[in-house]
């Protein structure tokens, strides 16, 4: 199969010698039947993989341009030459040429403007449009000035997505729960746009008040290679982590700044337990190099609900919880 520079010099060679609307005058009419008549021998020659007839139909000092690269062929042999490496290992392709317009610019000279398509028994089909200026010398009309650019028939490549990174936390997807008699922390988390990030909001009720909320977002970093996260709390902290993980142990490295300025590191543990389950807890918590107690392993559970949770991302508490 010839490569997609080739493939379009195939395609605005053979596009090129097609002609369009019908002139009033019968002169042009007959220029323009000469034209179709080339355009049909031309294709046909193409379907044999005849490239010298091909290149007959192109003047001496003719030019191709491939506008989508910018590379270009002068002259008659070295389109010969050209068609001759596209048509290697191309034996099935055919052409399809459809005509937009032709005008004439002089009795010499006209402008032919359409689309062209190369077809393929196991591969897309190619598809171009082209521009195509036709000289007429010594009584024959010749193609003189060719180009084309590709068109966008092929399938829509997918959007970019660090899924691959993240899938192993696909299983937080959900809404999640850890209440007792006195508060309940709801988080809510879900994949963005193309799953690129996981977003994750939460809140901690108290006596029926929202005592803190906040937001985490969780997301592969291409430069460092790992997955970190971010997260910004009602009460104007935030921190910055780190996510590794052995098994089914999540362990996040933390850093941020608490409302009031101080610095703070910490440690935090998720673990999974089942589909519907998983642990939280805290370690090695400091706030401007004072250590602070650790929080004991709190047990989260999925939030029963009737129809599927939109996804989710792990509880992440302040780090002055």
């Amino acid at each position: 199969m010839p490569t997609e520079r080739h493939t379009k010099i195939l395609f605005a060679t053979l596009l090129v010698i097609i002609a369009g609307s019908t002139s009033a005058r019968a002169d042009q009419a007959a220029d323009e039947a000469a034209i179709r008549a080339n355009a049909a021998k031309y294709v046909e020659a193409y379907n044999r993989r005849d490239s010298r007839t091909m290149a007959s139909m192109w003047s001496p000092d003719a030019v191709y341009t491939d506008n989508s690269t910018g590379e270009g062929v002068v002259g008659r042999e070295a389109i010969a030459k050209q068609l001759d490496y596209a048509f290697a290992g191309a034996e099935d392709a055919k052409l399809v040429v459809n005509i937009g317009s032709v005008e004439f610019v002089s009795p010499n000279v006209a402008i032919e403007r359409g689309t062209a398509e190369v077809s393929y028994s196991k591969s897309p089909t190619e598809k171009t449009e082209y521009s195509a200026v036709h000289v007429k010398r010594d009584g024959h009309w010749l193609l003189d000035r060719v180009s084309e650019v590709e068109v966008g028939d092929k399938p829509p490549q997918a959007p970019p997505s660090n899924y691959e990174h993240l899938k192993e936390l696909e299983w937080m997807i959900g809404s999640w729960v850890d209440e007792d008699e006195n508060a309940t922390v709801q988080t809510d988390c879900a994949w963005t746009k193309n799953r690129n990030f996981m977003t994750r909001s939460f809140a901690a009720v108290v006596r029926d008040q929202v005592a803190r909320a906040g937001m985490q977002v969780v997301g592969w970093d291409p430069v460092a290679k790992r997955i970190r996260s971010w997260v910004f709390d009602s009460d104007g902290g935030y921190l910055e982590g780190t996510w590794s993980h052995k098994g089914d142990k999540w362990i996040v490295q933390q850093k941020g700044t608490v409302p009031d300025g101080g610095q703070t590191t910490s440690t935090n543990i998720f673990t999974r337990v089942d589909d519907n389950t998983f642990t939280w807890q805290a370690i090695d918590r400091q706030v401007d190099g004072e250590m602070l107690p650790n929080i004991d392993e709190i047990r989260i559970v999925r939030k029963p609900t009737e129809s599927p949770a939109p996804a989710a991302a792990p509880v992440v508490t302040s780090p002055t919880k």
